[in-house]
């Protein structure tokens, strides 16, 4: 998994494509027309074992890391498809399999892998603090074998289709702790039990066929056994999957960037006006170039990030600015690519719109780009705190 580079893993994108070309621009149409889930296409990801990836091979997995799996989510978004439905499988893996007990992993992990559990919500963000994770509100308490919820967690997805969800909460109010990271704890939420018995999902309707949730806790009780790691070092628990998101997100937002390449570069060519290909104009083609550029360079960055985090060094600023820099590019490339189809790229049979508004969730989300600013600012460049 180390010396990863651009040119490796052939086999991992020739399987994935394979699979890929069985739901072709028409299903991931549809899908989009009807604001559903594509169950099939989950279902054909699971059965091929993509999605157990990350799990290692003594719990049924194939055991490959961060860059291997980012290859998996950037050639799913390349194919046409939008991996934002299998995602969260990869990355909220991590605070269980670095943090959870062997109890856990034993009694969830192989079943993940057979694709009898999904694990594919993660509750973090919460109205009141957005990105300010450390303000959450959402309380734990702890009586006896059990722990008492109660609070509220907005832009949490897909959990109508997830069996099981990681839950960040405090243990330890604010007020009560010396650091504000400090006093927050991880769970793992059995979503069947404990949705209608203290649990109430309200679904979101967005721009993009994402399927997200406001979450409300009112007294949902969670065995005690179902908390990872210590109580109060979640936060630190949490970074770990929010590294590896971040790395996979930039993965995604590659895979989006060739696509928007590929899509202008073809219709530049074949499309004649006045006489002429209009990819013979500059005014065409040197945005089509300069956005395959910073794809190019963005993916660099993307492989810094893999190799540092399955080499176990910190990639925090690895991951975050790879980030930034796919989800820039791949923004840009989708508006070169609107902008090259002119009208056409409004028409929904072009796949042009919804790639644009999928790609666009990446510059507020899983991070906004401003907080990954901050971030450097602070934490690279030793500026002042900013907030």
């Amino acid at each position: 998994m180390n010396n990863s580079s651009p040119q490796t893993f052939e086999d991992i994108r020739e399987g994935v494509r394979g699979l890929c070309a069985e739901f072709d621009a028409a299903y991931w149409r549809g899908v989009d027309e009807r604001k559903a889930f594509p169950e099939a296409f989950v279902e054909a990801m699971t059965r091929a074992g993509w999605l157990a990836a990350m799990i290692p091979e003594e719990y049924g997995g194939s055991g490959l890391g961060v860059s291997e799996a980012s290859v998996i989510l950037e050639e799913v978004n390349r194919a046409g498809g939008n991996s934002g439905t299998v995602h969260g499988q990869m990355y909220n893996m991590f605070t269980l399999l670095r943090h959870g007990s062997e109890e856990q992993k034993q009694k969830y992990l192989p079943r993940i892998a057979a694709g009898e559990l999904r694990l594919q919500s993660m509750g973090v963000t919460e109205p009141t603090t957005g990105t300010d994770t450390t303000g959450i509100k959402t309380m734990a308490a702890r009586q006896g074998d059990k722990y008492v919820v109660n609070g509220q967690k907005v832009w949490i997805s897909r959990i109508q289709h997830s069996d099981l969800m990681i839950l960040l909460a405090r243990t330890t109010p604010l007020a009560e702790v010396e650091r504000k990271a400090d006093g927050m704890s991880i769970f793992i939420v059995d979503l069947h039990e404990a949705i209608g018995s203290g649990l109430t999902v309200q679904p979101i309707a967005n721009m993009v066929n994402h399927e997200t949730n406001e979450l409300f806790f009112d007294n949902l009780e969670i065995p005690a056994e179902n908390l990872i790691g210590e109580e109060g070092r979640g936060f630190r628990y949490i970074l770990d999957g929010l590294n590896a998101e971040r790395a996979l997100i930039a993965a995604e937002c590659i895979g989006d960037g060739r696509w928007f390449i590929d899509k202008a570069r073809h219709y530049a060519r074949e499309r004649e006006v006045f006489g002429r290909p209009i990819g013979k104009n500059q005014g065409i083609q040197f945005p089509i170039a300069k956005a395959h550029i910073n794809v190019e360079a963005a993916d660099l960055m993307r492989w810094r990030a893999c190799e540092e985090y399955d080499s176990g060094r910190n990639a925090g600023a690895s991951a975050n600015m790879a980030k930034y820099l796919a989800a820039e590019a791949s923004w840009e490339a989708a508006n070169v690519c609107l902008q090259t189809h002119g009208g056409f790229g409004f028409a929904t049979e072009y796949d042009v719109e919804r790639k644009f508004r999928e790609t666009r969730l990446y510059q507020v989300a899983p991070i906004s780009t401003n907080l990954i600013l901050s971030y450097v600012a602070e934490h690279l460049l030793e500026l002042p705190r900013s907030f």
